[in-house]
C-alpha cells in the first residue's frame, strides 16, 4: 500500500498530509515516543549519530517519509534498501534489533499518529472515511521494511486499541532519559536554530502525552501548558493563510534533493 495508490483526483490522502510543512511539528515528538520504547530508545543511544550530525540526521528522517508518501515505487524500494543497510548494525542479543517487526510497527504508528494529530489540530477533524485512508495508507511506512500489512491494526479503531497498549509498554531507561534531554537542549542544536529550540522543545514535550513525559522523565509546568496552549492558538490561522505551494516547498526541496543524490549516486540515508 502507499500514498498514491487508488486515489481518486480530489480525495485527501497520505501525500496531501505528508506535504503540509506544519508536519514538522510533531517530528520531534515522535521520535520522543519512539525512545520512550526502552527497545527502540536504547537501539538510538547505542548506535544513532544525531547528536554528531543533527541537520543530517533531520534530512535522512525526512527523506524517508517524504519519499514513502511522495515518491515513486522505485525510489521507495532505494531507499528502504538504503534503511535495512543503515539497520543492520543495530542490533543486540536479547536486547533489541532494527529488523524486529514489532519494534518496526511502533517507529511507524508514532509516524502516523503524529501526523493525524497535527493535521487536525491545523485544519480541524478529518471526517471518518479520510481518517480510515490515511491511515491505511500510512503503513508504507513501516510495510517498506520488515512490517507485514497483517500486523498493522486494521482499522483506524483498532490502531487506537493497539496505540494505548503500546504506551503501556513504555518504561524509563537512564541513558534514554539523558539522551532524550539532550536531543531537546539547546547546546545539542545546531548554531543557526539555537534560538528557536525553546520553541521546539516546548512543542515536542506538549505534544507528547503525560506518560510518555514521564517515562523520558522530561519536565512539564502548568506555565509551559499555557505556552504551549498559546502556540496551537495562534499557528493554524497564521499557517493556512500561507498559500499551499509555500507549504509545500520543504518537501519538494527534500525529494529534489533525494532525487539529484539518487542521480550521483550519493548517500541517501
Amino acid at each position: 500500500m502507499n500514498g498514491h495508490a487508488d486515489r481518486a483526483e480530489g480525495v485527501f490522502g497520505l501525500t496531501d498530509l505528508v506535504s503540509e510543512a506544519v508536519m514538522l511539528a510533531g517530528a520531534g515528538s515522535a521520535v520522543m515516543y519512539q525512545l520512550a520504547r526502552k527497545e527502540v530508545g536504547l537501539g538510538v543511544v547505542e548506535h544513532s549519530t544525531t547528536l554528531d550530525r543533527p541537520l543530517d540526521r533531520l534530512r535522512t528522517t525526512l527523506t524517508y517519509v517524504y519519499v514513502m508518501a511522495l515518491g515513486t515505487e522505485e525510489e521507495r524500494r532505494s531507499v528502504a534498501g538504503m534503511v535495512d543497510r543503515r539497520h543492520a548494525p543495530v542490533r543486540s542479543a536479547g536486547r533489541y534489533s532494527a529488523f524486529d517487526p514489532e519494534l518496526q510497527l511502533w517507529v511507524a504508528a508514532t509516524l502516523a499518529r503524529t501526523g493525524e494529530t497535527i493535521r487536525e489540530r491545523v485544519f480541524g477533524p478529518m471526517d471518518p472515511v479520510t481518517r480510515e485512508r490515511v491511515y491505511r495508507e500510512s503503513w508504507v511506512l513501516g510495510t517498506a521494511l520488515q512490517v507485514r500489512p497483517a500486523q498493522w491494526p486494521q482499522t483506524r479503531a483498532e490502531f487506537e486499541d493497539y496505540w494505548r497498549a503500546s504506551v503501556q509498554l513504555l518504561a524509563p531507561d537512564p541513558a534514554v532519559q539523558q539522551y532524550a534531554a539532550r536531543l531537546l537542549s539547546s547546546r545539542a542544536a545546531p548554531l543557526l536554530l539555537r534560538p528557536t529550540q525553546p520553541l521546539q522543545s516546548l512543542v515536542t514535550r506538549g505534544n507528547l502525552d503525560a506518560r510518555t513525559r514521564e517515562v523520558l522523565a522530561l519536565p512539564w509546568s502548568p506555565q509551559d501548558q499555557r505556552r504551549y496552549d498559546r502556540f496551537w492558538r495562534t499557528l493554524p490561522p497564521v499557517y493556512r493563510r500561507i498559500p499551499r505551494p509555500v507549504r509545500q516547498l520543504p518537501a519538494e526541496v527534500v525529494m529534489a534533493d533525494l532525487r539529484r543524490r539518487l542521480r550521483s549516486r550519493r548517500p541517501v540515508i
